[in-house]
C-alpha cells in the first residue's frame, strides 16, 4: 500500500481541482431545491457543464496512468472499550422499545420517533458512521441483542442448543438485497406513518429471530440481515473495519482493524449480489432526488402507489442491470468498489439537510416520549429549522460528496480491474495437473490486460450517467406538499 499512498498527493491535487471547479461556480450556492430556504434557479447548463468537465478529468487521470494498489500493510487491530459496546448495544434496544412502546401508545406528533430512528438516524446517520468512521451497527443491532437476551434466558430454563440449518450458496445475502428493495418502497412510495413502521419492525424483529434461530445469529447477520449486510458493505469505506472471528460468518465484537482510509474497498469480496444491493442504494437515493422535481411531477403527477412502485421497480431495475453489465465486462470488483463510494456521497448530498434539520425532532421526542402531550423539559413544541445552515456551506458539502465520490470511485474501480486483470494474467499454478483447467493462450490473456483501459469505458459511461443524473436532480426546483400542522416540516425531508 506503500506505493499506492505515496502517489496519491499528486492524484489528488488534480482532483481537488476538478472540485473547486464545480463547487466554486459563483451561482451555485444560491440553486437547488434544498428546501424552500435554499431553493434558487440556476441554469442547468452551469451544472451539467461543471459534472461534465469534473467526471471526465477524473477518468481522464486515472485511465492515463497505470494505477496500481498492494494490500495495505499498516493496519492494525485495536480493542473496542467494553463500556462503549456495553453503551452502545444498551442505546440500540432502548431505540427499539421506544418505537415499539410509542406504537402500542398511539398518538400522532412531531415526537415520533419510528421515522425518526429509521429514516433520519438509520438509513442516512448510521450509513455516514459506518462509512466514514467505523461498524457501530455491530453493537448497536437490537436485534441481535434480543437474540443474545432470549438465548440466556433458555440456557438458563434448561433449554440447549439445538444444530442450525446451513444458507444454501446460492441464496447468500439475497434476501438481504430484497429486504433493502422492500424498506426502499416503504420509504419512498408506501411513506408509511407510524403505525405502519411499528408493524413492520415487530414483524421483520420476530422474521429475523426465527431466521437466527434457523440458521444461526452470526450466518444470517453475515449472508441474509438486511441492515447488518448493508451497513458492512458501507463500512468497507471507513478506516476501522471488523474483524473476522474464528467462526464461519462471525465478527469479533471486542476488536476493530484500523487501515488507511478506501482501503476496504481494494480488499473485498464483490459478489453478484453485492453489486445488485449498491445499486438498489445508490439507486433509490437518486429516484428519491428525481421524483421531488416539478419535472418529474410534470410528465408523471403525482402516481398513486401503484403507479409509483412500478416507477421505482423500472428505474432500480435498469440501474441494477447496468451494474451486473459493467461487472459481466470489465469484473465485480470493478464496480463494486467503484459505486461504494458514489452511493456514499449521493446519500451525503441528497440527505444532509435531512438529516441535520429533521433530525432536531428528538427535542420534541425527549419532551413528549409517549406522544400523550406531555412537555417534560420544555422542548416540545420545539420547531425545527435550517435557519442556522449557511446555503453556501451545504452546497460546498453536497457537491463536493458527489464530485468526491465520483472520483474516488474512478479511483477504486480502476485499481480494482487492474487487479482482476492481473490475475487473469498470471492465474495461480493448479496443483493437481491432472484436473488442471485449460486457460486461455498467454498472449491473450497479457491482450486482456494490456486492453483494461478500453473495457473500462463502460465502467466510466455509467459513472458519469449516475453522476449527471444526480446533480440535475440537485439542480431542480422541488415540489413540496401541503403537510399538516404540528407534522414535520416539508424543507427537511431531503436535500
Amino acid at each position: 500500500m506503500n506505493h499506492h499512498r505515496a502517489r496519491v498527493p499528486a492524484r489528488l491535487l488534480g482532483a481537488g481541482a476538478g472540485v473547486a471547479l464545480v463547487a466554486g461556480l459563483p451561482a451555485v450556492a444560491a440553486a437547488h431545491g434544498l428546501s424552500a430556504v435554499y431553493q434558487s434557479p440556476l441554469p442547468l447548463a452551469v451544472y451539467l457543464a461543471g459534472a461534465a468537465v469534473t467526471v471526465a478529468l477524473s477518468f481522464a487521470f486515472v485511465l492515463a496512468r497505470d494505477l496500481r494498489a498492494a494490500p495495505a500493510t499498516d493496519t492494525r487491530v485495536v480493542a473496542v472499550p467494553r463500556a462503549l459496546r456495553v453503551t452502545l448495544r444498551a442505546v440500540g434496544l432502548v431505540g427499539w422499545s421506544w418505537i415499539m412502546v410509542q406504537g402500542l401508545a398511539g398518538g400522532l406528533s412531531a415526537a415520533a420517533v419510528a421515522s425518526l430512528f429509521l429514516w433520519v438516524y438509520g438509513w442516512v446517520g448510521l450509513a455516514a458512521v459506518s462509512a466514514f468512521i467505523g461498524p457501530v451497527w455491530e453493537w448497536l443491532d437490537p436485534f441481535a441483542t434480543i437474540h443474545d437476551i432470549l438465548a440466556w434466558i433458555l440456557r438458563h430454563a434448561g433449554v440447549g442448543p439445538w444444530r442450525v440449518a446451513t444458507i444454501p450458496p446460492g441464496l447468500r445475502l439475497w434476501p438481504a438485497v430484497a429486504g433493502l428493495a422492500f424498506f426502499v418502497w416503504l420509504e419512498l412510495v408506501a411513506v408509511a406513518g407510524t403505525a405502519t413502521l411499528t408493524v413492520v419492525l415487530a414483524g421483520y424483529t420476530l422474521l429475523t429471530l426465527a431466521l437466527m434461530a434457523q440458521f444461526g445469529r452470526d450466518a444470517w447477520r453475515a449472508d441474509g440481515e438486511t441492515f447488518s449486510v448493508w451497513f458492512r458493505t458501507l463500512n468497507r469505506l471507513a478506516p476501522f473495519g471488523t474483524v473476522i472471528g474464528t467462526g464461519p460468518g462471525t465478527v469479533d465484537p471486542t476488536r476493530v482493524v484500523r487501515r488507511p482510509f478506501a482501503s476496504g474497498l481494494l480488499e473485498a469480496r464483490w459478489t453478484t449480489a453485492h453489486i445488485a444491493l449498491l445499486a438498489i442504494g445508490t439507486g433509490s437515493i437518486i429516484f428519491d432526488g428525481v421524483s421531488q422535481t416539478v419535472a418529474f411531477a410534470s410528465v408523471f403527477g403525482n402516481p398513486a402507489v401503484g403507479a409509483k412502485t412500478l416507477l421505482l421497480a423500472v428505474f432500480l431495475g435498469l440501474i441494477v442491470a447496468a451494474a451486473l453489465a459493467v461487472a459481466r465486462t470489465v469484473s465485480p470488483g470493478a464496480i463494486g468498489a467503484g459505486l461504494l463510494p458514489i452511493a456514499v456521497g449521493y446519500l451525503v448530498a441528497h440527505y444532509l439537510t435531512y438529516l441535520l434539520i429533521d433530525g432536531q425532532r428528538i427535542l420534541i421526542a425527549i419532551s413528549d416520549p409517549l406522544q400523550r402531550g406531555d412537555d417534560l423539559f420544555g422542548t416540545a413544541f420545539y420547531q425545527p429549522s435550517g435557519t442556522w445552515l449557511p446555503p453556501g456551506l451545504v452546497w460546498t458539502v453536497a457537491l463536493a460528496a458527489v464530485v468526491g465520490g465520483h472520483m474516488l470511485g474512478a479511483w477504486s474501480g480502476h485499481v480494482t480491474a487492474q487487479r482482476d486483470m492481473d490475475a487473469i494474467a498470471h492465474p495461480k499454478p493448479a496443483r493437481d495437473l491432472r484436473h488442471r483447467k485449460i486457460h486461455a493462450p498467454e498472449t491473450a490473456r497479457v491482450g486482456k490486460v494490456r486492453d483494461v483501459r478500453r473495457r473500462e469505458i463502460p465502467l466510466a459511461v455509467v459513472m458519469v450517467a449516475l453522476t449527471t443524473l444526480t446533480l440535475w436532480s440537485l439542480g431542480q426546483a422541488i415540489v413540496q406538499e401541503a403537510v399538516a400542522e404540528g407534522t414535520p416540516p416539508a424543507e427537511s425531508q431531503a436535500v
